[in-house]
């Protein structure tokens, strides 16, 4: 259940009336029938500066949302999993310039679209290998498929490329994308994709251990998460919400039911890209322990060292160089990305407010979070919107947060 107990804003360097205008912003989503429902939970210094919840988990059974409604988080599930690569990392497991082909020999001898058509895609032999740090930093040339913008695209839907698929296993799924072509060359372009689910095998792997074990052992587990997982099971149900999407005339409708969901089996492949649900609660323990460098409440995951190198910069330039100059509603001017997040490089660039050095994501249904290392400051969303680009509700909220700081 939650602990997101609210603290004195002051205390946590805030003005009390500043912060207290998301509220209102949360409402009025609600109202307007933008939104089913939402919660969000603003952290600093240590301490829960803001806690609120709004709205219904589920317009049809009027179930409302909480700060322990249980959301699907999809893509917010990458950076744990990205986590859980860099335990084993720090275990002299391989080095992340390693290619991954000696622990996945089905990525021996890639090949990279160069034209073509449909009928007949034109490839040419992959320039070097597709390297772990690859993967973490979606570089490796690999894509999604509801993409829906290029040829390599369409091949993935072709072939059933899905590892959110309610059948096969993940070493299955992993053995037939190494079989398509690469959307670019290992490293020359950012392109968002399924390399944190390959990821997920790598880590089976190299662990010997099926990967849901292993993040549930090793990472969700020691930090105390202990509503996340790859399904929800019977005791969560009541707390687990529906996910909506927008009519052509801009009104919600069902995208998935709170009852009667693939979630409330456990699946038959991990997703670590995407097959996770959380509460805002749970996923703030995660922020904090990044904030902490790799520890909490007395655990530690990684070392400092680590968590450093996961939150720097690892493009030469920032996103929109590497050849994605927006992605859902987010300009990617003067942002970067680490091992596992993106990274803020400038936020006059970027054209919001923030903090170079500040690590983010979030997920399909318009969950996300970010964190502010130079602010101590770590801040969570949760609702049930799809897709993440239907509204601008994470700037909005980041617009919020910080215009409240005072000290």
């Amino acid at each position: 259940m939650s602990a997101l107990t609210e603290t004195d804003p002051k205390a946590a360097g805030f003005d009390p009336a500043a912060l207290a205008r998301i509220e209102p912003w949360m409402d009025r989503l609600v109202a307007d029938g933008r939104l089913a429902g939402l919660s969000v939970a603003v952290a600093r210094r240590g301490r829960i500066a803001f806690a609120r919840a709004c709205g219904q988990a589920d317009l049809a059974r009027g179930t409302p949302f909480t700060l322990d409604t249980v959301a699907r988080i999809y893509s917010m599930t990458k950076p744990l999993t990205s986590v859980a690569v860099m335990q084993l990392y720090e275990q002299g497991l391989f080095q992340l310039d390693d290619p991954i082909a000696r622990v996945l020999p089905e990525f021996s001898e890639m090949r990279v679209a160069v034209g073509g058509n449909r009928a007949k895609l034109e490839t040419e032999p992959a320039r070097r290998p597709i390297t772990v740090r690859d993967l973490l930093t979606h570089t490796a040339g690999l894509t999604y498929g509801f993409m829906e913008a290029t040829l390599v695209d369409a091949q993935y839907r072709e072939h059933g490329i899905d590892f959110l698929a309610r059948e096969g296993t993940l070493a299955n799924m992993t053995a037939r994308l190494a079989k398509l072509p690469l959307l670019a060359q290992p490293g020359s372009a950012w392109n968002y994709s399924v390399a944190t689910d390959v990821l997920g095998q790598y880590v089976t792997a190299v662990s010997g251990r099926p990967f849901a074990d292993y993040l549930r052992d090793s990472v969700i587990a020691p930090l105390g998460m202990a509503d996340t997982d790859f399904h929800v099971p019977p005791a969560l149900m009541p707390r687990f919400c529906a996910a909506y999407a927008y009519d052509r005339e801009r009104r919600l409708r069902p995208f998935d039911d709170s009852v009667e969901t693939p979630f409330a089996q456990p699946p038959a492949i991990a997703s670590g890209g995407g097959g996770l649900v959380s509460t805002a609660a749970d996923y703030q323990r995660f922020c904090r322990m990044i904030l902490n460098r790799g520890t909490l409440d007395g655990h530690r995951l990684l070392g400092r060292k680590s968590v450093d190198l996961m939150l720097a910069n690892h493009l030469p330039g920032d996103l929109a160089a590497m050849g994605t100059p927006r992605f859902a509603e987010t300009s990617y001017t003067g942002i970067g990305f680490g091992l596992g997040f993106s990274v803020m490089l400038d936020p006059a660039r970027a054209q919001i407010l923030g903090t170079a050095g500040e690590v983010a994501w979030g997920g399909m249904a318009s969950t996300a979070f970010w964190i502010d290392p130079a602010e101590d400051l770590s801040v969570v969303l949760m609702t049930q919107l799809v897709p993440s680009s239907a509204l601008p509700i994470r700037r909005e909220l980041r617009v919020l947060t910080y215009a409240a700081l005072a000290a």
